[in-house]
């Protein structure tokens, strides 16, 4: 999975932002938000990554058991695709 290119993540203040460029900024209205996890995990799909491959770093990056881990990366792959942010 990866993440389209014309979306990207920013820090503005204390918070993390996804932002369309270019032609998606005429098809997506809006910013998404996101807290330092699901910006960790945005990042990480920003080079491709799988749901396996996101779990484990999350596990290794954040001190969460594995069945947490599984379900946050879980709910927020979920998110995404709702987004349709996801090529």
């Amino acid at each position: 999975m990866k993440i389209k290119k014309d979306f990207i993540l920013r820090k503005v203040a204390d918070s993390y932002v996804v932002v369309p460029v270019g032609k998606m900024t005429l098809d997506f209205n809006g910013i998404i938000n996101l807290n330092e996890t699901g910006a960790f995990l945005f990042g990480l799909l920003q080079n491709g990554a799988e749901r396996e491959d996101l779990i484990e770093k999350l596990l290794a990056e954040y001190e969460v058991d594995r069945a947490r881990a599984e379900s946050d990366v879980d709910v927020f792959l979920g998110k995404v695709r709702d987004a349709d942010v996801l090529e």
